[in-house]
């Protein structure tokens, strides 16, 4: 296949559908022979994945690669940042912890030309193995405030020698605006690399703006490539989690319901996808204590600061609705961080998370746990007590945990390397630091069990759909972008 030059999809501003519209071209053009790759130099988020070779990246990039067919690595995003606080997160660089830094430390200058090199590097690294590169930019493109220190969005734009397409959220208002606004307060060399116009997220009749594209097109001299209407009929995996607690939170009488604690510091929430569209399952994201007490299966996620998320708990009564439910014959699991939470105590005395020491945990496994300065990441194959089944999944922790004296463990995992994870109190109560374990049908199967009395449809098959929805998202924005112009651009 002819070379093409990298393409990257910046926004005028944060959650305008880059993540999505990058995942789209992934699959597009991989559909048309070539072998693409995404790369976003910098991004934060608390949903995180890891590699084959056990790293940390961003979630979003590892959907990408799952869309362009191929395994995920660090080299396509070298800089992920994971909030801990409104002011600190945690960096981690080239998939290892780099340190916590505040926003004010991380946006110096001094010391940024490190950084720089770093994601310049992957970035390189990364052309030489795939055609085309399909970078995603950060927010907008417009925090000219931040000119000098970027390093994901133009700036890194202009090292690959990519075309830019800014890509604009018509849904929220003030399209034009944005656009034009945006591209005003590009640098001259800036509005080189910007090659097209994405209108996303549209609604009602395409020939109403018809007009409006010729508009954007005169007062910028872009060309608008397409506009991509609004879609509710394809799942994406979300890079945010700023809409769980919208989704359902009406009980089902003909299906399990599952609540799925809303922590304050939630990650990884992607661990819940498969059970969201599960046809035997109401699935529900709350810290509604009576929402929770109405619950089949209560799932306590992920957390990236687990005691400061367990002291929340306690104070607003939802511990004790857990702890209720759970004696009235409801399921109760946790993973990774809720694993930890279902405990004795969590215990900090290194100030990993914070200056909470220690904390009372559930009290429903017989367990402790210590945090650790390192942090576990790597990806799993296990079986599950003693189901033949063979599962993957992958690790991302910081901390130890470890049966309290006198308890007999049971573990709910056994890992192919002869390790075990977890603990299984019971068949309702039990916790593992396994995320993607729900991904595994034969442990949803296991998990829904008990309630065989609600299950009427037949078991679900992700992966198939996974695969299915990145094709109709490929589809639909085929359907309604130039591609003719988008390859013409990469290779003029």
């Amino acid at each position: 296949m002819e070379k093409l030059r990298p393409i990257m999809f910046a926004g005028t501003g944060s959650d305008v559908g880059k993540s999505v519209i990058a995942a789209a071209f992934c699959r597009i053009f991989l559909q048309d022979g070539y072998h693409p790759a995404p790369f976003k130099a910098q991004n934060m988020a608390l949903n995180s994945f890891a590699t084959p070779e056990g790293l940390e990246i961003g979630r979003a990039q590892a959907v990408q690669a799952e869309a362009a067919g191929i395994p995920c690595h660090t080299d396509m995003n070298p800089l992920l940042l994971k909030p801990t606080t409104d002011k600190v997160a945690q960096v981690v660089l080239n998939g290892k912890p780099y340190g916590n830094q505040s926003a004010y430390q991380y946006f110096k200058k001094e010391g940024r030309d490190v950084l720089r090199n770093a994601v310049n590097d992957a970035f390189d690294r990364l052309e030489k193995r795939f055609n085309p590169i399909v970078m995603e930019g950060a927010g907008s493109v417009s925090e000219i405030n931040l000119r000098e220190t970027d390093i994901v969005n133009l700036p890194m734009a202009i090292h690959a020698g990519a075309d830019v397409i800014l890509v604009a959220d018509i849904d929220r208002g003030g399209v034009f605006a944005s656009v034009y606004g945006s591209v005003m307060l590009m640098t001259e060399e800036e509005r080189k690399h910007t090659k097209g116009i994405l209108i996303n997220k549209f609604r009602g009749d395409m020939r109403l703006f018809e007009s409006g594209v010729k508009i954007i097109e005169d007062l910028c001299g872009i060309p608008v490539i397409g506009v991509v209407p609004y879609y509710k009929d394809i799942y994406i995996e979300e890079e945010d989690s700023v809409m769980l607690q919208t989704k359902n939170l009406q009980a089902s009488h003909d299906k399990v319901n599952v609540a799925v604690i809303l922590l304050r510091h939630l990650s990884n929430f992607t661990d819940f996808n498969i059970l969201e569209r599960d046809p035997r399952v109401h699935l529900y994201y709350t810290n509604n204590t009576d929402e929770i007490e109405k619950a089949d299966i209560i799932l306590i996620p992920g957390s990236k600061s687990t005691l400061a998320d367990m002291y929340e708990l306690r104070r607003n009564g939802v511990a004790q609705s857990i702890i209720k439910a759970h004696k009235e014959g409801a399921t109760v699991m946790g993973i990774c961080g809720g694993y930890q939470m279902m405990g004795q105590e969590v215990c900090d005395p290194l100030h990993v998370e914070g200056s909470i020491e220690r904390l009372p945990g559930l009290g429903l496994l017989p367990i402790s746990t210590e945090m650790q300065g390192e942090k576990v990441t790597q990806q799993v194959k296990f079986s599950f007590l003693d189901s033949e089944a063979s599962c993957e999944g992958y690790e991302i922790h910081m901390g130890t945990t470890t049966p309290i004296e006198g308890a007999q463990y049971t573990p709910l995992n056994h890992l192919s390397d002869g390790n075990r994870d977890g603990f299984y109190l019971d068949r309702k109560c039990f916790g593992t630091y396994i995320h993607g374990i729900l991904d595994n049908g034969a442990f949803i199967d296991f998990l829904l069990e008990p309630y065989a009395e609600k299950l009427s449809n037949e078991p679900f098959d992700f992966k198939a759909y996974k695969e299915e929805q990145y094709n109709k998202l490929a589809d639909h924005v085929r359907k309604n972008v130039n591609m003719d112009l988008v390859y013409k651009t990469l290779t003029t």
